[in-house]
């Protein structure tokens, strides 16, 4: 009976065995077809039943993020982990971006350490590690829009709008009347088509219909860009035309751009643009401000990242030239797509290669008149969030547009959202440093510093304070210089150019310049009875209150009066010291003496021999003006008593 026991168990064992390699073996041609809705739906069933293999965990996390589903990509990728810590690189890259899915930075943070130390030469990690308080920096880039969604969204995929006249042209994966279309083998969803609504005064769209039958094919139809006079219009399909479906060596039909004109109010003359190609594909056309250039996305051969950003020239006879990757200022390792030109003449566009929320992010970056882009900047939440966000368009005159996003709380997978900017990215940082003596290391207080702009203009001023630090508010991208001027030290600049995503920090270590007696002008004047102080400018020896040993300050005045007995080996002075009123007569007076002794045992130190030197303190026994106890004295008049004199008693 044992034996008939055991032989059942190891028959049922073997079928299961036998089941589950069929299923995998399903679920992996459903994978590589890129039917990952179906990959999904049967890895689902063996993870269900407890079955646990790394490569499966592997596809189904790939699965969900290829299907922007990141937070139970999120999950799988974690059990992917558990089995086994040791993964490539791009698999620490996207738990990363999953996990930020869920709100987890911390953890995200940890993984993108763990990819930069498995790849560092990948941009993205260059660009974490460059930017690892990328969060504070979105933070402050956020809170300049207003956001709601449009009331077109539907339950389906609704994303992709471009303005054309008054109308916003969209596309949209809902169902046309009551049949369902064909499926989208991906996500096993409609294909999309694209819509045209007229847009509200108040920026809502309503009542959409379709395009138009010619335009829309029986597969994917998207993000459609209008020239200004409305005649031409650029969009994304799969590869199909007229009848014909094109397929790569893989047999997928990948996606191309194509062109449209305007005829009798209807759109014909189809045509696919010359840089197409049946093994890679274009999408997502942009257009210039003067539209002599055509901006799009890509995974052509030359590319970066899985996608990048290219652009061709219009050529006035309808042409195309070469398309031009826009480089590594723009793209990365990631997915840089969905490019937008606005009419100040700024790209817009969803990566998720760059230091962001999570998913998909929007970016900008002003094309400068020499055709370089300036510094790429996330534009903050509430447009972005930790889920895709993308397809972003506005109107620069308006500062309204649209946006696409599958964040929680839509009608559907993809949703439209309208937006009004209500104040412009700027890109402001500090910029401070410390000013102090090189050889001493103490800080320099009082130091004017001046900050200049690239055309050597004055932009702004300060004075270092008690801890010699300065500090001024810039932009970033630009280069300043910054001067600093100050007594007993020659003057000295330097430049930076200020980065948005590091410290912008520039200290200056100053070497004091000899001082010269004999270049001041009301030294020739000095005899027996006067007093270096006022000769020499020093108002006051700094003491910190209460104590008499030499701060830095007072050693920065002292060194006058040294320079001073060393150029006169005859002088000697008497050192007095006076405090104000305030405190006790006794304690003043006793606080006042210690300080003269300071004093002298200073310059003792720095060589000058003690039989040319007396000091003395006087307390407040010898008040210069009314402030005596119990008579209200401003801070201005009590410094007026708190004084040193260096009195000539012989030369």
């Amino acid at each position: 009976m044992k034996k008939i026991v055991l032989i059942l168990f190891l028959s049922l064992f073997c079928y299961q065995a036998i089941a589950q390699k069929s299923l995998l073996a399903k679920a992996e041609k459903e994978y590589n077809n890129y039917a990952f809705a179906d990959a999904i739906e049967i890895y689902e069933k063996l993870a269900a039943k407890g079955f646990e293999d790394e490569k499966m965990f592997q596809r189904l996390g790939n699965a969900y993020y290829f299907n922007a589903e990141l937070p139970k990509a999120a999950t799988y990728y974690s059990r992917l982990f558990a089995l086994n810590e040791k993964q490539e690189p791009e698999y620490l890259y996207r738990y990363g971006q999953s996990l930020k899915s869920i709100g987890d930075y911390a953890k995200a943070d940890k993984m993108l350490e763990e990819f930069i130390k498995k790849t560092n030469t990948d941009s993205r990690g260059i660009l974490f590690q460059n930017n690892k308080n990328y969060l504070e920096q979105i933070k402050l880039n956020s809170g300049r829009f207003e956001i709601s969604p449009v009331a077109l969204n539907s339950e389906n995929s609704d994303f992709g709008s471009a303005f054309f006249n008054t109308n916003l042209v969209f596309s949209s994966a809902r169902k046309i009347g009551k049949k369902e279309g064909k499926t989208f083998k991906w996500t096993n969803k409609n294909f999309s088509n694209l819509y045209i609504a007229p847009i509200n005064p108040d920026g809502d769209v309503v009542n959409p219909v379709l395009l138009n039958r010619e335009i829309n094919s029986k597969f994917n139809e998207s993000t459609p860009v209008f020239t200004k006079d409305g005649k031409t219009m650029y969009f994304t399909r799969n590869n199909y035309l007229y009848g014909k479906r094109g397929k790569d060596n893989k047999n997928i039909t990948l996606l191309k751009l194509y062109k449209a004109n305007l005829v009798d109010g209807s759109w014909s003359d189809i045509k696919e643009l010359p840089f197409n190609s049946d093994k890679y594909s274009t999408a997502h056309p942009a257009l210039s401000v003067d539209e002599k250039k055509l901006y799009f996305a890509s995974d052509m051969p030359g590319t970066l990242g899985q996608s990048d950003l290219y652009s061709v020239t219009i050529n006035a006879d309808g042409t195309f030239g070469k398309p031009e990757n826009l480089g590594v200022g723009i793209n990365t390792e990631g997915r840089e797509t969905f490019p937008f030109i606005s009419g100040d003449n700024q790209l817009y566009f969803a990566t998720d290669g760059r230091p962001g929320l999570g998913g998909l992010d929007i970016f900008v970056s002003k094309i400068l008149e020499n055709g370089i882009f300036d510094q790429v900047q996330n534009i903050g939440e509430p447009v972005n969030t930790m889920f895709d966000d993308f397809a972003f368009i506005i109107d620069s005159n308006s500062s309204k547009g649209y946006f696409s996003s599958n964040r929680k709380g839509g009608a559907g997978n993809d949703d439209i959202y309208k937006f009004t900017e209500t104040k412009k990215l700027i890109c402001e940082r500090t910029l401070a440093g410390t000013i102090f003596e090189n050889k001493s290391n103490i800080v320099i207080q009082g130091a004017k510093i001046t900050l200049l702009n690239e055309n050597n203009q004055i932009t702004d001023q300060a004075i270092t304070l008690q801890d010699g630090t300065y500090s001024f508010k810039v932009n970033c991208s630009k280069r300043y210089s910054v001067k600093v001027e100050t007594e007993l030290y020659p003057t000295k600049e330097n430049t930076i150019s200020i980065s948005p995503s590091a410290e912008n920090k520039l200290d200056f270590s100053l070497e004091k310049e000899k001082i010269t007696v004999m270049e001041i002008p009301s030294i020739k004047t000095i005899k027996v009875g006067t007093d270096l102080a006022k000769t020499l400018n020093i108002s006051m020896i700094y003491f910190n209150l209460g104590k008499w040993n030499i701060t830095d300050a007072a050693a920065i005045e002292l060194e006058k009066i040294l320079a001073v007995m060393q150029e006169y080996p005859a002088i000697k002075i008497n050192i007095r010291s006076h405090t104000d009123s305030r405190a006790s007569t006794k304690s003043n007076l006793l606080l006042s003496d210690k300080r003269a002794k300071s004093i002298m045992a200073w310059l003792v130190g720095k060589g000058i021999t003690a039989d040319r030197l007396k000091g003395k303190g006087y307390g407040e026994s010898k008040l210069l003006n009314r402030c005596k106890d119990g008579v209200k004295c401003s801070e201005e008049e009590h410094l007026k008593n708190r004084r040193s004199e260096f009195v000539i008693s012989a030369m």
